[in-house]
Order: structure tokens, then C-alpha cells, then sequence
């Protein structure tokens, strides 16, 4: 019975400070701000030029696994698969996930073939 009203009395002291903290004129919730710009605290790696990329239309399993973030699996599915109009496909698709697209997306290019 003790426990049960001292943990009633904390519930109403921090009930009564949160409404006295959000109830003072002129001031309002700011998040916390990161001292370093968002894109620094990611770790990010320059994206090589187009034609450094790898086409996603004619590379072998090899080719496609020296591309960071590339797994056997997802290489394999991205052969499978193919052609592709755009790179993007493989997202729309369903070829690759979401995360595994965000992290290969730079490294790849989709050249059309010639028919």
C-alpha cells in the first residue's frame, strides 16, 4: 500500500512539472541541435563518375560484388532479373529492399541494351 501511494504521489509531482515547463509563455520544445551538419555524421563515401559505375544490365556476379554493400544473394537477383530501364528498377521492382538500394544506388548505372 506504501509503494502504491508513494508512486501515485511521483506521477502527480511529475505531472505537475512537465505542465509547468510546457505552460510557460513564450517558450517551446526545441530539439537538441547536432553541432556537425547531418551529412557529417553519416560515414559517406564519393560516388564514382557515370562511367566508373557498374551497369547492372551487363555485369558478371563478380562484377556486380565489388560494388560496396553487395552481397552473392542481391547480386544474383539483380542478374536474374534483368534488363533494367533505370537503375531506380530495381527498387520498383521489388529486385532489391529499400536499404540495400540506398546503400548501392551511387556505385550502379543501368545502361539501356541495344536491340
Amino acid at each position: 500500500m506504501l509503494f502504491f501511494t508513494l508512486s501515485t504521489v511521483l506521477v502527480a509531482f511529475a505531472e505537475v512539472k512537465f505542465a509547468e515547463q510546457s505552460s510557460q509563455p513564450g517558450q517551446s520544445f526545441q530539439p537538441k541541435q547536432s553541432s556537425q551538419p547531418r551529412s557529417a555524421t553519416h560515414a559517406t563515401h564519393a560516388a564514382p563518375p557515370a562511367e566508373e559505375r557498374v551497369d547492372i544490365n551487363a555485369a558478371t556476379l563478380e562484377e556486380l560484388m565489388k560494388v560496396p554493400g553487395m552481397t552473392r544473394t542481391w547480386a544474383a537477383r539483380i542478374i536474374r532479373f534483368r534488363p533494367y530501364r533505370v537503375k531506380n528498377d530495381l527498387l520498383d521492382r521489388g529486385v532489391l529492399s529499400g536499404p540495400v538500394y540506398d546503400r548501392i544506388k551511387d556505385y550502379v548505372i543501368a545502361h539501356r541494351t541495344k536491340q
